[in-house]
């Protein structure tokens, strides 16, 4: 999700179900058609800001500090959309899109989000919503909407007419609303007609979600109300996309839906879908300067191991894993002169000395590689790991963090600038190509002009099933066939949240006899249950649990799901 930023893997969190609420995660196999289809590309657009841009350490870390803890070829004949693209990541935070929703379409900036599984908007009977960049979405406006009526499958509203849906993050924003079903259209270029699509209709939302300039969040995560799900089950798009983000100073990026030849050079890592809800990597060593890091690997793997997440502006290291990196780059840097950063709520490491040209920036700041399981090296630029210092000219600061009291490496989009990352759901795995984020959606506006190598839809065909994903609350109606398990279905991941109250505030939970208790009710292997995420007020606690399937399984048996589920 991206309503803010933030320095706590809290970011990690998914939405908290009611008490005791057992979501199955359940792959259907799905026949594919036997033609790929044409990627859709959106743009990433900048939302207006009321403050200037020397004006984001303090905003931008703000919302960071709350949030969770994403040339010889030809084009497509027909591009998918042809919009032009400005983004300014660092004074917002975030990237947006614009989509359109209803009949005639009313269009909104979304918050491109790999951590979110659900899209939504305001509405325009919401009685507790902040002023965003669009006029409210309004379903009586619409030929086309259609509430999402009550059923076994969600949650609903207290009249028991209609599905609603709950998101809550770290820092306590929150969007609450009902589940709608309207076309859904992706720009006016798009070859991609609309589509219905379910999406949420804010009623209320609170925190840095009621404050933030865009009007909601487009989900991109791993889950059945996902657009990149819903238009997948629909065969409009395969099982794939791909973002690029602008460079420091230059603005400008792509989203693309759909699968895409890998380019020449683009380089892979593992993305498995068991190991967390969110896009994650085999992240293994850092070198700085050629040389690397004295860490083990296994500091990389902590909790949720290393989750790539668009909606995330900086990056955050476990504490050790900082202070290693931390130490290299000054050590690295000694031309330069150490200053105070720009905000004093934060210390910032900063440098002075480096200058305005951002292509020198090399010359006096090290090259930093990340090592993936398969020995294949991301290589960094200094702008995928620093930030313009607002108050000195020529001055730098670091833009990777400690996450503080999480073992969860979080990379945010400040480690993919100027860089294609393809999320390839159907092989699970991720692509980094480094190229000119700008520069390609020019070249991915103009028909028949040169692109980089081998960015074109894949024409061969495939059959595969979709990856086990996280079903959130509030699932529409024909989400799932009448019977809600059928006779074929994988379950990759089971969740669950609990909430309990401790007499005294002074005493915490003993999460490991948690396990313990939990692993022998379900009947499952201790090391199969895992704590995903938990807040505390007082003595109020809220927990969220997930139970994996065994060390020499793929998936939990049917069997054992059913048990569980009827635990």
């Amino acid at each position: 999700m991206a309503p803010a930023g933030s320095r706590l893997a809290a970011a990690l969190l998914l939405a908290w179900l009611s008490l005791a609420e057992l979501v199955v995660s359940s792959t259907h196999s799905l026949s594919r058609p036997s033609n790929r289809h044409r990627p859709l590309i959106l743009p990433l657009s900048r939302t207006p800001r009321d403050s200037p841009a020397s004006s984001f350490s303090s905003s931008s870390r703000a919302r960071d500090h709350h949030r969770r803890r994403l040339l010889d070829s030809e084009l497509p004949r027909s591009p998918s959309a042809r919009m032009r693209l400005y983004d300014d990541l660092l004074s917002n935070g975030y990237y947006t899109t614009h989509l359109a929703i209803g009949t005639p379409p009313q269009e909104f900036a979304l918050i491109v989000d790999t951590g979110s599984t659900v899209t939504y908007v305001p509405c325009s009977n919401c009685h507790k919503c902040g002023k965003h960049q669009d006029p409210r979405f309004q379903p009586q406006s619409s030929s086309t909407y259609q509430p999402v009526k009550c059923n076994a499958h969600c949650s609903c509203d207290t009249a028991g007419r209609q599905c609603t849906y709950q998101r809550r993050y770290a820092e306590m924003s929150s969007s609450t609303g009902l589940l709608g079903n309207d076309l859904v259209s992706f720009g006016n270029e798009s070859e991609l007609t609309p589509q219905r699509a379910v999406f949420g209709c804010e009623t209320v939302e609170t925190g840095d979600l009621f404050s933030q300039r865009a009007d909601g969040i487009m989900g991109l995560g791993r889950g059945y109300l996902s657009i990149v799900n819903q238009l997948v089950e629909k065969h409009v798009i395969d099982d794939s996309f791909s973002l690029c983000y602008g460079g420091m100073g230059m603005g400008g990026g792509a989203m693309i839906l759909g699968s895409i030849v890998h380019p020449t050079g683009m380089i892979f890592s593992r993305s498995d879908p068991h190991r967390s809800p969110y896009y994650n990597i085999e992240l293994k060593e850092i070198h700085v300067a050629g040389k690397p890091l004295k860490l083990r690997p296994s500091i990389f793997d902590g909790r949720h191991g290393t989750v790539l997440d668009s909606g995330t502006t900086f990056a955050y290291l476990p504490a050790k894993a900082f202070s290693a990196f931390r130490d290299a780059v000054i050590e690295n840097a000694q031309s330069l002169r150490k200053i105070q950063g720009p905000d004093p709520n934060y210390h910032d490491v900063c440098f002075a000395g480096a200058g305005w040209d951002i292509s020198k920036l090399s010359e006096v700041f090290p090259k930093v590689d990340m090592v993936f399981g398969d020995k294949q090296k991301l290589s960094l630029s200094p702008e995928n790991y620093l930030f313009k210092h607002t108050k000195v000219p020529g001055a730098y600061c670091l833009g990777i963090f400690p996450n503080e009291n999480d073992e969860t490496t979080l990379l945010g989009g400040i480690i993919v600038r100027n860089t294609l990352v393809t999320y390839d759901r159907e092989k699970n795995k991720l692509g980094f190509w480094k190229t000119n984020c700008s520069e390609l959606w020019k070249r991915l506006q103009v028909t028949g002009s040169p692109t980089p190598a081998h960015l074109v839809p894949q024409n061969h065909n495939s059959t595969s099933a979709v990856p086990p994903s996280i079903a959130p609350s509030g699932l529409p109606p024909n989400s799932f066939p009448p019977n809600p398990f059928p006779v074929e279905f994988r379950v990759g991941l089971i969740t669950f949240n609990m909430s309990f109250s401790i007499k005294s505030s002074s005493s915490k939970p003993n999460f490991t006899e948690f396990e313990e208790l939990i692993a022998h009710e379900l009947g499952v292997s201790t090391s199969q249950v895992h704590l995903l995420n938990f807040t505390s007020s007082g003595n109020q606690f809220h927990v969220e649990w997930a139970v994996f399937p065994a060390d020499s399984a793929d998936y939990i048996s049917n069997t054992t799901a059913m048990h569980m589920v009827a635990a």
